[in-house]
């Protein structure tokens, strides 16, 4: 991986509302072309993860709007949250496998301008609007997200106060961060940081009232990241291009291990388990090794409980501060991770190895791991 861009994440309706995710896409692979300083007709394939769109494909128009020469082909893949980091997972196979030299992966998404959705009426009445598709065939396995994350805080006991005490930390962090976050966010539309992240206090965490589960692991809109739209992309090149191109040698990381799972899908928030568990075994590492490691915040819980099981050392986690202090846009927040991920180990000259892990609906989980 040579280099990694994405857009300030905007809350919905908010700064960035007159995008669409095509267009959010073409910025950042834009942007990302720009800061390397390469020639686009090098690039050989992009691949782009949307979930809201509503159908075509939106790699291609966001391929197209960037200027990317026209002979490069273009893929939109669904996994939902996971599908930001799975494009860098497909990327990373074209790439290892001989296909292409130079691939751009990342995702896309725009909460503001997603079409409403309905299924078709065969019998005369009004079709019917849906806010979500199924993610499993079975009624009692397809849980709400929201209902998901307060089942998962019941279960492993994550209280109340202890959800509140990370989201303040995630905001806490992304604010301390924001000097170094400028290295990755493209400035543009006059948006230049994330605009949702803020000083999270306890005193207003409390006053909020419970949105799901109970009295003492309550989930609240403060241990809840908010819908957003955002973009995020990488390029991921081989071995042979870096030989060829030596000025990108100083700042490339290693795609060490890449690792998707499916898993239970009445439990989709603890998928990102068994993708790191599945990865460290291959890779014959452990958790204790990583020095940087970016674990998806959907919700606090949800987080919360990946950390405790993954037995990662939450002093490395989201050093940069996590999605409840930025936002969820869907088909990018896994992308988003990637670049945080390969940023912070840029930052960080001492650092060998990083991580990054998503859970997507229906029970999926991916992984990442970098190496310097």
């Amino acid at each position: 991986m040579i280099g990694a861009m994405r857009t300030p994440v905007t809350s919905r309706s908010g700064a960035l509302s007159a995008f669409t995710a095509p267009e959010l896409g073409s910025i950042s692979i834009s942007a990302l072309i720009d800061s390397l300083n390469v020639p686009s007709d090098l690039v050989e394939h992009l691949i782009l993860a949307n979930g809201l769109y509503g159908g075509g494909n939106p790699a291609r128009l966001s391929a197209l709007a960037s200027g990317l020469p026209e002979n490069v082909p273009s893929m939109s893949i669904d996994t939902q949250c996971c599908g930001g980091l799975d494009s860098i997972l497909l990327a990373h196979g074209l790439v290892a496998s001989g296909m292409h030299d130079f691939v751009i992966a990342g995702g896309i998404e725009s909460f503001t301008t997603a079409p409403r959705r309905f299924n078709r009426s065969l019998d005369g009445r009004p079709d019917q609007e849906y806010k979500r598709p199924p993610f499993s065939p079975w009624v009692d396995r397809d849980p709400d997200m929201l209902e998901a994350a307060a089942q998962l805080a019941k279960e492993f006991n994550i209280l109340r106060a202890e959800q509140e005490e990370f989201a303040i930390r995630s905001h806490a962090s992304a604010l301390k961060a924001q000097d170094r976050l400028l290295s990755e966010c493209i400035a543009f539309d006059g948006v230049q940081f994330d605009t949702f992240t803020r000083e999270l206090s306890s005193k207003l965490c409390k006053r909020m009232p419970i949105i799901a589960g109970d009295v003492d692991h309550g989930i609240t809109s403060a241990t809840t990241c908010v819908e957003a739209d955002a973009s995020a992309v990488c390029a991921i090149v081989s071995s042979g291009f870096l030989s060829a191109h030596p000025k990108y040698q100083k700042t490339a990381i290693k795609i060490l291990g890449t690792q998707s799972v499916g898993s239970d899908p009445a439990m989709p928030g603890l998928a990102p388990v068994d993708a790191v568990r599945e990865i460290l075994k291959k890779l014959s590492l452990t958790a204790q090794e990583f020095d940087v490691i970016e674990v998806m915040e959907a919700f606090a819980s949800q987080a919360i409980a990946c950390i405790r099981l993954c037995g990662f050392d939450q002093n490395v986690v989201n050093l940069g501060g996590g999605a409840l202090a930025r936002g969820h846009p869907i088909g990018a927040s896994g992308a988003i991770n990637a670049v945080r991920l390969f940023q912070e180990m840029n930052y960080r000259p001492s650092s060998k190895l990083g991580l990054a892990a998503i859970a997507g609906a229906g029970g999926l989980g991916s992984a990442l791991v970098l190496s310097k």
